[in-house]
C-alpha cells in the first residue's frame, strides 16, 4: 500500500497490513497515514477507546495494533512465539515455578483492572515472595493475552502501558480453532512474493514449509536470482520493476521493514552504513523509488516545527522536490499544531 494512498477504511487496511507493528505509543499512526486518502488519527484512536482494534502481543512477540477480530483469531496462533521469547529472556527464573498457577493469579488481577507490569510483579511477588517480580510477569505476558488499555497509545493523549486480558476487554473467547493457512496466504496477499524464511521472519513461527506445501494448489511459486522460491498469490499484483514508486516517510517499525528476512529488496547499503541494526533501534527512514535512502526527524521548538531530512547520498532535484512535497504533508499531520513548519536538508552521508 504504498504505491499510492488508498480510500480504503481503516478496519479494512489495518486487516490487510494484518495489523501494524506498535511497541511505541503513537509512531505507527504514521503508518496509516502514508498509506490512506485522508487519514484521521483521531478517528483511529477512538477506534481504540471503543474495542475496535486493540494493541496485543503477536508476530515476533512485539505489540501490534490489530482488529478485534484478528486479536482472537491470531494470539493463539502465535502462543509458541511469546512464549519462546519470554523463556529466552527469563526462562531461568522460572525454573521449579507453577507457572499454571502464576498464570491464573496473574489473569485474576488484571481482570479486576489493567495493571502495568511494574504493579503485576509485585502483587504476584506477594505470593512467589522469592521469586523475579519482572519475572512473574512475564509470565503473564506469555500465558495469558494481554491488551495494552487505553488511553495508552490514542493519539493526542498519553497513559501507562497498563494490561488486561483480550477476552475481559473484548467480552469475547479467543478463536478455538484458528487457521495457520489462512495467515499465510493473508501475509503473501500483503507481502509476497515472498519465501518461506520470510513468512517465518515476519510471524515468528518455525516450520512453516509444512503450510506452504499444503498450500500449493492454491499459490504461485517463482525463483529468485539466488535460486530461493518463492510464493504469491494467483491473483497478486506484480507491478513491473520499472514501475516509479513515490517518496513515502516510514515510522521506525513499519511493517516492510520488518516482514521479511530478505530485506536487499529495499535496504540499500548507505542504510547499513549508518550503523543501524534490526535487533538495535531503529531511525525513521524515507524511501526513493522503494529504497531507503535517508532518515527523518520532527524537532518541535515552541510553537515551531522542523523536518530535517539525512539523505544517504546525493539526491537529484526531482527527488529534493518530491521529499519537500511529501514532507510538508507529513508536517501538516504530525505537527498539525504547530505554529511554523519547516523543512531542512542535511548533507549527505
Amino acid at each position: 500500500m504504498l504505491l499510492r494512498r488508498w480510500q480504503t477504511p481503516m478496519i479494512e487496511a489495518i486487516e490487510r497490513l494484518v495489523g501494524l507493528q506498535a511497541q511505541t505509543p503513537h509512531s505507527w499512526y504514521h503508518g496509516l497515514w502514508t498509506r490512506l486518502e485522508g487519514f484521521q488519527p483521531e478517528r483511529l484512536g477512538e477506534m481504540l477507546i471503543n474495542r475496535q482494534v486493540v494493541r496485543i502481543a503477536l508476530m515476533r512477540s512485539t505489540i501490534h495494533l490489530v482488529t478485534a477480530r484478528d486479536c482472537l483469531a491470531l494470539r493463539p496462533l502465535m502462543q509458541p512465539v511469546i512464549e519462546r521469547s519470554a523463556k529466552g529472556s527469563f526462562g531461568r527464573y522460572c525454573t521449579g515455578l507453577d507457572t499454571e498457577a502464576v498464570a491464573t493469579a496473574g489473569r485474576a488481577l488484571v481482570e479486576q483492572q489493567p495493571r502495568t507490569f511494574s504493579e503485576l510483579g509485585k502483587l504476584l511477588a506477594g505470593r512467589w515472595p522469592d521469586r523475579n517480580p519482572a519475572a512473574l510477569a512475564q509470565v503473564i505476558r506469555a500465558m495469558v493475552p494481554l491488551i495494552q488499555a487505553p488511553p495508552r497509545g490514542v493519539w493526542g493523549m498519553s497513559g501507562t502501558a497498563a494490561h488486561t486480558t483480550a477476552e475481559a476487554w473484548l467480552g469475547r473467547p479467543l478463536a478455538t480453532n484458528p487457521s495457520i493457512e489462512k495467515v499465510v496466504l493473508r501475509y503473501l496477499a500483503a507481502f509476497g512474493p515472498a519465501t518461506v524464511k520470510d513468512i517465518q521472519a515476519w510471524s515468528g513461527l518455525t516450520r512453516l514449509s509444512e503450510v506452504t506445501d499444503r498450500l500449493r494448489s492454491r499459490l504461485v511459486s517463482f525463483r529468485d536470482e539466488q535460486g530461493r522460491e518463492l510464493f504469491d498469490l494467483p491473483g497478486a499484483p506484480r507491478p513491473d520493476p520499472d514501475t516509479p514508486a513515490p517518496a513515502r516517510f516510514l515510522y521506525d517499525f513499519d511493517n516492510l521493514l520488518l516482514s521479511h528476512a530478505d530485506r536487499t529488496r529495499f535496504i540499500t547499503d548507505g542504510y547499513h552504513k549508518q550503523g543501524f541494526t534490526m535487533d538495535g533501534p531503529m531511525p525513521c527512514v524515507i524511501l526513493i523509488d522503494g529504497f531507503t535512502n535517508g532518515t527523518w526527524k520532527i524537532n518541535r521548538q515552541r510553537r515551531a516545527a522542523t523536518l530535517t531530512i539525512k539523505p544517504f547520498r546525493r539526491l537529484s532535484k526531482k527527488e529534493t522536490a518530491a521529499l519537500t512535497g511529501e514532507g510538508a504533508l507529513l508536517l501538516a499531520f504530525a505537527a498539525a499544531d504547530a505554529d511554523s513548519h519547516d523543512i531542512q536538508f542535511l548533507p549527505h552521508v
